[in-house]
């Protein structure tokens, strides 16, 4: 069944519509923190659908929410009043930090990144965009066209003038063996020194923690001195919040906070986690920004009635349970077991991460050299003994990402670390 299933999916869909393991798997359905295959395979699932069952697979809560609001009405556009949409932009609003905010609901993370483009390059009248290197905000023509990593950005072509900076990776690159502090400093020359050689950017768009780049960050305070230099000069910060947001760093409630001494965000975007499987993403700025459209626009299925009520049901979940605060106790314990199995795994360079997002990065022993076929052979190995991992990395897609629902408990997160001690302990 699944493998008649492959064929359909090869002849009416695109090559590049990439797939996991050599033998795909048919997900059917899920409870908690597990899901099951066509074939009755039970997995610890530490991916999430890219980080997207934020909560738990099948929550009641959610399904509760999605089925009474379906069984009212689905949808009627942002063309009439939507109480579920205003109420979850409320809860938002003031969620981010940002003041008087507004906020604009898409469908995904690429559709965010693009209205947040859209603003910024409208209210600054300039299509020259900072981006940092390593980086990835969506699939649209403008989003892949400011994505700093030449394995999602299929085009060279672009709306946009994209000059990159350095910084979003603390490991690699010319500033990898300075102090943090000394890394900050070269990494705002940098950026001092580009801006001297440019006509005004519009604004700098930067993920607090790299996802697709393989979970990479820069030194915490990095962003708040880059928005110094942004400040002077009135340029403005688009922090891409859709994988960091809602707690998934522990020690935050979004990603920006590890740089916020200079305040929130211009803007901020999100998506994913938010709406725990259902099509959520969105903008949020200040108002004058994102009242700097001089046209009139909707959105067709941004905001619709099902989808927040799962958003308000799943958020209200989070909250109340604490699952920031969860993120932070069991996510430590699992990084910190997964870097005693990796202290005796040569191939294993780095574990990084924080809270529940954590990277491992992999490449041939000795060396810093990716190597992606053992990345891709931990991946299967995984998978054989139960437990669904993602990939990425700007090297090659050699870095392991861990990214389980934030509900995930510590018994959950001893039984995952066993599995991923023997796929990395298989390597040759």
């Amino acid at each position: 069944m699944t493998n008649d299933l492959l064929g359909r999916h090869r002849a009416v869909l695109p090559d590049w519509l990439a797939l996991y393991y050599e033998e795909p798997l048919e997900i059917t359905h899920g409870e908690g923190r597990h899901v099951w295959d066509a074939r009755g395979n039970r997995y610890l699932d530490f991916f999430g659908g890219i980080l997207t069952t934020m909560t738990a697979h099948a929550l009641p809560e959610v399904t509760k929410a999605v089925s009474e609001q379906a069984g009212r009405i689905i949808h009627s556009s942002t063309l009439y009043l939507n109480r579920p949409m205003v109420e979850l932009a409320e809860r938002i609003a003031q969620l981010s930090g940002i003041p008087d905010a507004r906020v604009f609901f898409t469908t995904s993370g690429t559709e965010a990144n693009d209205t947040a483009l859209l603003l910024a390059t409208a209210y600054r009248r300039s299509n020259t965009i900072l981006a940092m290197r390593n980086s990835y905000h969506g699939r649209s023509f403008s989003a892949v066209g400011i994505t700093g990593n030449s394995g999602w950005s299929p085009t060279s072509l672009s709306p946009l003038q994209t000059l990159y900076v350095h910084g979003g990776v603390r490991t690699r690159g010319p500033f990898a063996s300075l102090s943090d502090d000394a890394f900050i400093a070269a990494c705002v020359d940098d950026l001092k020194d580009l801006l001297g050689h440019t006509r005004p950017p519009a604004a700098l768009i930067a993920e607090p923690v790299q996802g697709v780049g393989g979970f990479t960050a820069p030194p915490d305070g990095l962003y708040a001195a880059f928005r110094e230099v942004l400040h002077e000069r009135g340029i403005l910060w688009i922090a891409d919040e859709v994988q960091t947001g809602w707690g998934r760093t522990g020690e935050h409630f979004w990603g920006w906070q590890a740089h916020g001494r200079n305040g929130p965000p211009d803007i901020m975007t999100f998506a994913k986690g938010i709406g725990n499987g259902m099509s959520i993403g969105g903008v949020v700025a200040r108002s004058e920004i994102m009242n700097c459209l001089d046209s009139n626009s909707i959105s067709t299925f941004g905001g619709t009635q099902i989808t927040m009520a799962a958003g308000l049901a799943n958020l209200t979940y989070l909250l109340e349970h604490d699952l920031q605060g969860n993120a932070r106790r069991v996510g430590g314990l699992l990084i910190e077991r997964l870097r005693a199995v990796a202290a005796h795994v040569p191939a294993v360079r780095e574990v990084r991460g924080r809270g529940l997002m954590i990277g491992i990065e992999i490449t041939k022993p000795g060396t810093d050299e990716a190597d992606p076929q053992t990345a891709a052979a931990v991946l299967e190995a995984a998978r054989e003994g139960g437990l669904l991992i993602g990939k990425g990395g700007g090297h090659d897609t050699s870095a392991l990402r861990v990214a389980p629902p934030l509900s995930l408990n510590v018994a959950e997160a001893e039984e995952g670390a066993a599995i991923l001690e023997n796929a990395l302990r298989s390597i040759p």
